[in-house]
């Protein structure tokens, strides 16, 4: 099972975060010590326990500096369910659109995910062993269990007999084939039945494991999932509110019934896992631990708080979006979510919230949802220096990103030093000159710099590539010429 991001140290998760993010140490930090606190609320003893309640996170700073990527990161690092959700996508109640709960509702349904997949990787081993049997009883059907007449024990002695022949022709020749013998009496013959079906049964087995009978087509019967979608309309949906359509109505739409299916060995051992992992896991159990889960460690992670930030001006059939942030407060502070699973108990989420705050500022948020985020973060501005390191040192680097994808077409890649500090040079340049998108203004140099090798890859002509600053240079400053241009370029 993978090492929960709640068992590393604050310094531990900081490390973690470095691999991939440059600079923002102080969110870092913040982050880091808001998980290890939640850690520590698990292991106070008594009740005050459940009245140490999570230090939630705003986080303050222009587009591309690395708001979103720590989120992406802790959705990778945690082992606990996770969601990253848009403010400006809910609606104020009573209007058409998401109901802020929602948010509490994919959550769920992300710890079921997590629990799930958990689960089955407990289970899968056994759900392979019940799978092979059954493809082997499909391309070998098991002799009856009753005690066989003569005539039967010919039949089915005649049956083994033929795909044993069939099993040993493939193989080149078998040397287990009996030799023509006289047909001994009825008991005798159906023994010697038994043994020879175990030993094809064992040949096929073999074959199966070694992916010879990937195509073979076997005759399945398959539960169906029941009819199509039932899409309900109004301004609340019955997702909305816990119901289940699907399990309710399931029965009276099909759903249960079995269902035959010709198909190949390969499509029916993916089908027949499906439904051996359905079988095996007690899914009670794991809706039970994916509630616990989001109640104690779950984590959201709210993106574009700022567009809700601010009174109504103007009125018209906007949303209003103070009527969001009242919404999104009872949340926030803790309440009951009626989900489809049952109700869950948000006092102990933690909610990291970012936006840029350009037109808006913290302070324009009602004052109730200021106060439940007490952990403010002021995201520094990147420049020529944190470009460089962007580009060359975390685990994902663009660098390393575009030198992997060349090397699939038999070509090298190489960036000089100097090369690199000019694509920096001319990012920075670009974000002081026009609108200022931080290290996403990288992607779009890199692209516009490569963008002539990667159409021509793959080439006899291109094996080795050295990006120079000349090149850089040659090839970007042309366009920065042209304002036009590299308005919509760059």
């Amino acid at each position: 099972m993978k090492k929960s991001i709640f068992d590393l140290t604050p310094r531990q998760i900081v490390r973690e975060l470095d691999q991939y993010i440059i600079g923002q140490d102080e969110a870092k930090r913040a982050v880091a010590i808001a998980l290890r606190n939640r850690w520590r609320r698990r292991r106070v003893e008594g009740e005050i326990g459940d009245e140490i309640l999570p230090n939630n996170i705003l986080m303050i700073g222009s587009t591309g500096v690395g708001k979103t990527e720590i989120a992406r990161r802790l959705a990778r690092l945690a082992g606990a369910p996770f969601v990253k959700v848009e403010a400006s996508k809910y609606t104020e109640v009573g209007y058409v659109g998401r109901d802020v709960e929602g948010m509490i509702r994919d959550l769920v349904e992300s710890a079921v995910a997590q629990v799930r997949s958990e689960y089955t990787s407990m289970v899968e081993e056994e759900a392979e062993e019940r799978v092979e049997e059954q493809l082997l009883d499909l391309l070998l059907p098991p002799p009856p269990k009753q005690k066989p007449t003569s005539e039967r024990a010919t039949v089915l002695s005649d049956i083994i007999s033929a795909m044993d022949a069939q099993v040993g022709a493939e193989e080149g020749g078998d040397e287990d084939t009996p030799d023509e013998t006289p047909e001994p009496p009825a008991p005798e013959v159906s023994e010697a039945a038994k043994e020879r079906y175990q030993r094809t049964r064992e040949k096929l087995r073999t074959r199966l494991r070694e992916g010879k009978l990937e195509d073979r087509e076997v005759e399945i019967r398959m539960s169906e999932r029941g009819g199509g979608m039932l899409q309900v309309f109004g301004p609340m949906g019955m997702e909305e509110m816990g119901i289940n359509l699907q399990e309710m109505l399931g029965p009276m739409m099909g759903g249960g019934k079995k269902k035959k299916r010709r198909v190949t060995v390969g499509e029916a051992a993916s089908l027949l896992f499906a439904e051996e992992i359905d079988r095996l896991l007690d899914m009670d159990a794991v809706v039970t631990e994916a509630m616990h889960r989001t109640e104690e460690m779950g984590m959201i992670f709210i993106d574009e708080l700022d567009k809700i930030a601010g009174g109504d001006e103007g009125g018209g059939p906007d949303v209003s979006r103070e009527g969001v942030q009242r919404d999104i407060l009872p949340i926030v502070e803790g309440t009951r979510v009626t989900t489809k699973y049952g109700p869950i108990n948000t006092d102990h989420i933690l909610f990291i919230a970012a936006g840029a705050f350009h037109v808006s500022r913290p302070s324009d948020l009602i004052p109730e949802l200021q106060g439940r985020f007490p952990i403010r973060v002021e995201m520094k501005n990147l420049g020529k220096k944190e470009f460089v390191r962007i580009l060359t040192e975390p685990r994902n680097a663009l660098v390393k990103q575009y030198v992997a994808m060349v090397g699939t077409e038999g070509a090298t890649l190489e960036f000089e030093k100097d090369s690199i500090k000019a694509i920096a040079e001319f990012a920075e340049q670009l974000n002081e000159t026009m609108e200022n998108i931080g290290a996403r203004r990288l992607h779009t140099v890199m692209t516009s710099l490569l963008d002539d090798v990667l159409f021509k890859l793959p080439s006899p002509r291109l094996k080795k590539i050295v990006i120079t600053r000349k090149d850089v240079r040659a090839t970007l400053e042309s366009m920065l010429e042209d304002e036009d241009l590299s308005r919509y370029i760059l």
